[in-house]
């Protein structure tokens, strides 16, 4: 149980990683996500394959992963896009509004009750985001790309669950980044027209940060994460990684000092965000603590 929680807790502190590394890294954004799914993708044939844990899976099913896959790559690119025009804190605290647009679309997609207080709690990050804003106009291109993330991502989540009951997590994380990677490609060209740069093979320096993230922030991270999940609950693994933007913003102002950049309007916000997440935790835990009572009860009834 310890190695499970040491294991969980590294690689929560590695996902929260990715975010320092986006403004390490000196490619743009769209060069940075495309190499990093290229390192991904090719590691996790490979690595995967030797364990045996890729699956036969139908074409309909790849061609479904490919989109999913291709909507986690202009996640990506709109994330660290967030972090080159504004920072990696502010990056992070849109991507927090990512619960609240879950509890909004998947409702809709999946036709099932709107959850009001989850709503609530989403409408506190995104005033948290507004305070931010309204004082930081600086940080207008910023914001937008990071809350255009948060959508993404919350599609992502919604759509990737269906998959994850019927085939293994190895099986679906190698073909949506393979799809993500290959639709990437392909758009390649025109993203490059429109933002054009003479800086396209990453340098020394850069090899080894986009190492650091393909290999230990995405396939270490993501093989610690199904080690704690096959021995923890998935309310502990999903609580623990609430800690993800926390991590990714202390690192951010431990490595680069973005404390100087901001101002009360920017801490009055995050602590706005940091009541929402805070609420939300205490109310996983009372929903745990009765799932358990009535398993209890069950067992001696």
């Amino acid at each position: 149980m310890k190695k499970a929680f040491l294991y969980l807790h590294i690689s929560v502190f590695l996902a929260g990683f990715t975010g320092p590394l986006g403004k390490l890294i000196d490619l743009n954004e769209g060069l940075l996500v495309w190499w990093r799914m290229l390192i991904t993708a090719v590691t996790m044939w490979i690595v995967f394959s030797l364990m045996g844990k890729l699956q036969r899976i139908s074409v309909k099913d790849m061609v479904k992963l490919t989109g999913i896959g291709f909507l986690a790559a202009i996640h990506w690119l709109t994330f660290y896009g967030s972090i080159k025009y504004a920072n990696v804190s502010v990056a992070l605290v849109c991507f927090s509004a990512v619960g609240f647009f879950t509890a909004l679309i998947e409702p809709i997609l999946l036709r099932v009750r709107i959850k009001w207080i989850e709503v609530f709690l989403g409408l506190m990050v995104i005033a948290g985001i507004y305070l931010i804003f309204h004082f930081n106009p600086k940080y207008k291109t910023g914001i937008i790309l990071g809350i255009t993330c948060a959508v993404l991502m919350a599609f992502v989540m919604i759509f990737i669950r269906e998959f994850l009951q019927r085939i293994n997590p190895q099986t679906v994380l190698t073909y949506q980044m393979s799809g993500g990677l290959i639709t990437l490609s392909v758009l390649m060209p025109f993203y490059m027209q429109q933002f054009p740069t003479d800086y396209i093979f990453p340098n020394l320096k850069d090899w080894m940060w986009l190492l650091v993230l393909a290999w230990l922030c995405s396939v270490l991270a993501f093989q610690f994460s199904t080690y704690a999940l096959k021995r923890l609950t998935a309310f502990t693994v999903n609580l623990s990684f609430n800690l993800e933007p926390v991590y990714g913003i202390f690192l951010a102002i431990i490595l680069f000092g973005e404390s100087r950049d901001f101002d009360w309007s920017f801490f009055a916000g995050l602590s706005l965000i940091a009541a929402s997440l805070l609420i939300h935790i205490v109310m996983l835990l009372r929903k745990e603590r009765k799932i358990v009572l009535e398993n209890a009860v069950n067992e001696l009834s």
